[in-house]
């Protein structure tokens, strides 16, 4: 975030000014105004004065973003990615914004004016803000801010926007604000002399640090004004860098960091060098391309007539040739040390070319930049004289003929919607090690960039409580609530449980039946007592966790199954607190079906709000939402992000089930299956998102029998609701062939995976070979679907591969257990003597000492 931005408002502009703006603060023209390269963001105020083609040539011609107003910013949804578009909104329209716009910006310029008597209101501006969380809110107003407007509007994350007009680089008066008074408005030292540390970084050479100084309000107002590296000596005061030594600096920009309480200047450094050692750095010398480009450079000035390096400066064909050669040579490498070898030195007659025509790495990254920057994208068709000579045509085999298999999954024809859904196909047999280990891998979950999403989100919820459930609520799912909790009873009294279909209570009351029956079984009753010798008695004993939170998605969907999953299991341990979770619908209420099954396992609360929101009010309680010990359930991938972020937040002290990841299935199948049931059970997982992981293990199946599963995937594929879906999981999926069931179940074992389904000869036989799966299914009529219903067994299981270490929720998943010992006077003369030992080898006297002074040792 910025202290302030800088709106253009009239022409000319002072060329001075404008240089010392740039230097701490982007600056922003009106599109049509003549451009300059200190522009970074441009204004479009009337929707009609341009279209969105010119917005993207803008935005092609390294401007850093648009802020467009509402009308245009939907014309650009999908087309300009977020980070590059920010919303004009006037003060009435921000309630007009749609989610489908919030999410397609990455801030908002709200417009104020004092007739509305807005101005720079601060409480109006944080409640915008909340409404964009996690993205930049900038204020115009026709207002001149002050320092004490521009830090209070920091502090709910918001910064100002100045006309050029009201900037000055004199003193701040009455109509005019000093830049340097607003770029330190909303920065605060921690130190008691009241300097900011300041980082200094070179920017010709990637930002690499220089060294470490520190600067007062009166070094930065005088680098900000005379572009000129000014710090400030705690011994001497004002120092300005290179005054007498010639090591001066120019700055190219200042930014405050994340905290506001310390400054990095960007610089480019000229003479020895920055550090007082005449060196170009306090952290050492150059390394890596900076030092590369640095020899080369004073290669070209002195390196002796008929050298090497002076034939290639001099000789353009010869400096030609050996790029061309080495180009060559990268494409052909093979292994990772051959082509970081080749690349190296292509690398150094690349930059030997830069440097003989005066080109820098600086000015390399600026290049790279821009075509980063660009919105509008070339063909990429390589030019005719480096494409491959075209061959003949090959004669095309007969169908029957045609290779099934490869060692890597076959390649597919471009994505067709309209074509027939099928899966990839490997033969294990014929794979590396190295793609082995790539037909296991998951798509990777950035974790870390969800949990920075939703951290906010937690946050609101952690600081404002119900106050900030509500107003979640209204934005992610569109309910206005009262109060966000249900209390008992949630049947039959409850309104929306009038509307339960008998037919369907019945089903849950048949589920219900079978999942407590075998949770019952798992329980952990009776202390376990060893008598370990003599005297010394050890006991383990089982306790429910008091508080559980359990987590059921819902809004436009219904899965009373989850609430059976997670409520019954918490049920049979005791749980002292049962606290369901789950979106409301369009109207505020909930299911009948979730209210049915959470009377059934007697839940004590429902909280009506979904997302990283509810996860927060569980892990750390509002004023009416209890907070939980432990908190389980799946969730899309905001859910997980916060179930994450808050089981390592010690202030929770909450812990989670398990890690989630997409829905997986594995089905091992020999010659004895029925493809019409295997089909069946890979789509069953295929519906669940286009990420599902789908994987069929081919036991020895004949290619006849391996065409009639496809056949029958996309047969019934076709029947399908959820085709689309459905067509895009399964275009992903693999078929792996083996030869044999023990290869097979090794492939199994190795993927780890959530569900895992055995097509097989005396399938009951092969469930001992099994070491690593959620759940599996045993036999033909075993399908997947029974266990996430009515089976008895739980639905909640690890994905990902975590079902390596981790188990499936269960009724142990709701206990703790709890050691105890018992020693005797006798059993402590036999024990005692071997802790005094154990201790003092430890060095830990008083834990020796409370053993000697039983015994009087």
């Amino acid at each position: 975030m910025f202290p302030f931005l800088a709106l253009l408002d009239s022409e000319p502009v002072d060329e001075e000014l404008l240089l010392a703006v740039s230097r701490v603060a982007p600056v922003i023209a009106r599109s049509g105004s003549t451009p300059e390269s200190t522009i970074r963001y441009f204004l479009v105020e009337d929707s009609t004065s341009i279209d969105v083609n010119e917005i993207i040539t803008l935005l092609d011609n390294s401007a850093d973003k648009a802020i467009v107003p509402l009308s245009l910013a939907k014309s650009l949804l999908g087309t300009v990615p977020p980070h590059r578009l920010l919303l004009l909104l006037d003060v009435a329209n921000v309630s007009a914004v749609s989610d489908s716009v919030r999410n397609a910006v990455s801030g908002v310029l709200l417009k104020t004016s004092s007739s509305s008597g807005f101005g720079f209101d601060v409480d109006l501006v944080h409640s915008v803000s909340r409404f964009f969380v996690g993205a930049a809110v900038h204020v115009l107003a026709p207002d001149l801010p002050t320092p004490s407007i521009i830090r209070k509007l920091a502090a709910v994350g918001a910064s100002v926007v100045i006309p050029f007009s009201q900037l000055t680089l004199g003193s701040t008066s009455q109509t005019m604000i000093n830049i340097a008074d607003a770029f330190l408005a909303p920065i605060v030292s921690d130190r008691s002399d009241g300097l900011f540390p300041t980082v200094v970084s070179s920017d010709p050479q990637g930002k690499r640090s220089l060294g470490l100084v520190y600067s007062s309000c009166e070094s930065v107002a005088e680098s900000i004004r005379t572009g000129k590296g000014v710090y400030h000596s705690r011994k001497h005061g004002l120092w300005r860098k290179g005054e007498t030594s010639g090591a001066t600096q120019d700055v190219v920009r200042i930014r405050v960091d994340c905290d506001t309480d310390a400054l990095e200047f960007s610089v480019v450094q000229h003479g020895a060098g920055f550090c007082h050692l005449n060196r170009a750095s306090c952290f050492g010398d150059l390394d890596g391309l900076a030092a590369l480009e640095r020899t080369l450079a004073l290669r070209l000035v002195d390196a002796p007539q008929g050298s090497y390096t002076r034939r290639l400066f001099n000789d353009e064909e010869l400096l030609k040739a050996k790029i061309m050669e080495e180009a060559d040579e990268l494409c052909r490498a093979k292994t990772k040390e051959e082509v970081a070898f080749e690349a190296a030195d292509l690398i150094y007659f690349t930059l030997a070319r830069c440097v003989a025509a005066g080109v820098s790495i600086r000015d390399i990254e600026r290049s790279l930049d821009k075509k980063a920057m660009k919105i509008s994208r070339r063909p990429g068709n390589a030019k005719p004289q480096w494409l491959p000579k075209a061959e003949p045509p090959k004669a095309e085999l007969p169908k029957a003929e045609a290779p099934r298999a490869s060692s890597t999954p076959s390649s597919k024809p471009p994505f067709d919607r309209n074509g027939p859904i099928q899966m990839q196909t490997v033969d294990i047999s014929a794979v590396s090690l190295e793609d082995r280990a790539k037909l296991l891998k998951r798509p990777v979950l950035r974790s870390d960039e969800m949990i920075a999403k939703v951290k906010p989100i937690v946050d609101d919820v952690r600081a404002r409580g119900d106050s900030a459930l509500r107003e979640l609520t209204a934005k992610f799912d569109k309910v206005q609530l009262d109060t966000p909790l249900l209390l008992p009873p949630f049947y039959p009294l409850a309104p929306e449980a009038q509307h339960l279909d008998p037919a369907v209570r019945d089903a849950i009351d048949a589920a219900y039946s079978n999942v407590y029956k075998f949770h019952a079984a798992q329980i952990d009753g009776a202390p376990l007592v060893v008598e370990t010798m003599p005297g010394v008695t050890c006991t383990r004993f089982a306790r429910p966790i008091a508080r559980v939170g359990l987590y059921v998605p819902g809004g436009t969907a219904v899965l009373p199954s989850t609430a059976l999953m997670l409520g019954v299991p918490a049920q049979v341990a005791g749980c002292e607190k049962i606290v369901m979770a789950t979106p409301p619908r369009a109207d505020g209420s909930i299911s009948p079906e979730v209210l049915y099954v959470a009377h059934k396992v007697g839940a004590h609360a429902i909280l009506r709000a979904g997302g990283a929101q509810a996860v927060a009010a569980l892990a750390y309680g509002t004023e009416t939402v209890p907070k939980v010990d432990k908190i389980f359930g799946p969730g899309n991938q905001w859910v997980t992000a916060a179930k994450m972020l808050v089981q390592n937040d010690t202030d929770a002290l909450v812990s989670i089930d398990m890690p989630a990841g997409p829905s997986e299935v594995l089905v091992i199948a020999d010659d004895t299956c029925n493809p019409a049931f295997v089909a069946a059970d890979l789509l069953s997982q295929a519906e669940h998102g286009i990420d599902s992981q789908v994987v069929l293990v081919a036991s020895s199946l004949s290619e006849t029998m391996l065409a009639e599963v496809e056949k029958e995937v996309d047969k019934q594929a076709h029947a399908l609701g959820r085709v689309d879906i459905v067509r895009e999981s399964v275009a992903k999926s693999l078929i792996v062939k083996t030869q044999g069931t023990d290869i097979a179940m090794e492939f199994s074992n190795d993927y780890a995976p959530e569900h895992l389904i055995l097509h097989l000869r005396d399938a009951p036989a092969w469930v001992d070979h099994v070491k690593n799966a959620g759940s599996v299914f045993v036999g033909p009529y075993s399908p997947e679907s029974c266990g996430d219903y009515a089976s008895g067994t739980n639905h909640t299981l690890p994905t990902n591969g975590y079902a390596r270490q981790f188990s499936g929720v269960n009724t142990q998943s709701f206990q703790k257990h709890i050691t105890s010992q018992e020693v005797t006077m006798e059993g402590l003369q036999t024990l005692g003597p071997i802790v005094v030992t154990l201790a003092d080898c430890e060095g830990l006297q008083a834990h020796a000492n409370a053993v000697r002074i039983r015994l009087g040792m």
